[in-house]
């Protein structure tokens, strides 16, 4: 398995596809990144020499992104600081409610977690 910026990518896929495994890393980074290191992108990623896969490494280092922990951690401060400041958009995510003003009387299950039914409990006699 190829180990690339601390991530195992997939073996059995084209190496365009396993890039994309690593945060921060979507398909376009990737098809620059193949041409940028002169790796065929229909390659496989079992078919790379350890040469490809060192190029592969010195390219991404070299385009200056943020990948992975750092891109985490990066995101994850902006949070906090709207949390801190106390903007709106903060407050939503501290409330575990969606943050872009999607509507939340139906849907938003994702972020609002299982339903909980208040009430219709048992009649006192």
């Amino acid at each position: 398995m190829a180990r690339i910026v601390g991530i195992d990518i997939p073996r059995n896929k084209k190496i365009v596809f396993s890039l994309c495994y690593i945060h921060g890393i979507g398909t376009t980074t990737a098809l620059k990144i193949c041409e940028m290191a002169k790796v065929d992108q229909e390659k496989r990623v079992q078919d790379l020499s350890e040469k490809q896969v060192s190029s592969i490494r010195e390219v991404i280092s070299s385009l200056e992104i943020n990948v992975e922990g750092e891109l985490r951690s990066f995101n994850a401060m902006n949070i906090k600081r709207l949390k801190d400041v106390g903007a709106y958009k903060g407050l939503r995510h501290r409330r575990g409610l969606p943050a872009n003003g999607q509507r939340t009387k139906t849907n938003a299950r994702t972020r609002k977690g299982k339903k909980r039914t208040i009430g219709l409990g048992k009649k006192a006699i």
